[in-house]
């Protein structure tokens, strides 16, 4: 019985990362006092706290992953191409 337990919740953690959106795009705004970046598709996206942000700057491009929560799209992994 806690063997099905444990498998059901490691599906569940398996589905919730699947849900995961990704997009790609230039950041034409970079707010380090939030913790956000705006892409050039005009969405703004928040970064985890603890990320070192000197890689980024306007003009970037980047490709994301991201959760939204409560109409937050909140950054879940990001890649400098």
């Amino acid at each position: 019985m806690r063997r099905m337990i444990a498998a059901a919740g490691a599906l569940m953690l398996m589905i919730s990362g699947a849900l995961a959106a990704q997009v790609e795009g230039e950041i034409k705004q970079l707010n380090t006092d939030e913790m956000t970046i705006t892409l050039d598709d005009g969405k703004t996206y928040k970064l985890p706290a603890e990320m070192d942000v000197s890689a980024l700057s306007e003009g970037v491009v980047v490709a994301i992953a991201y959760d939204t929560n409560d109409g937050v799209n909140q950054i879940t992994d990001m890649f400098i191409p």
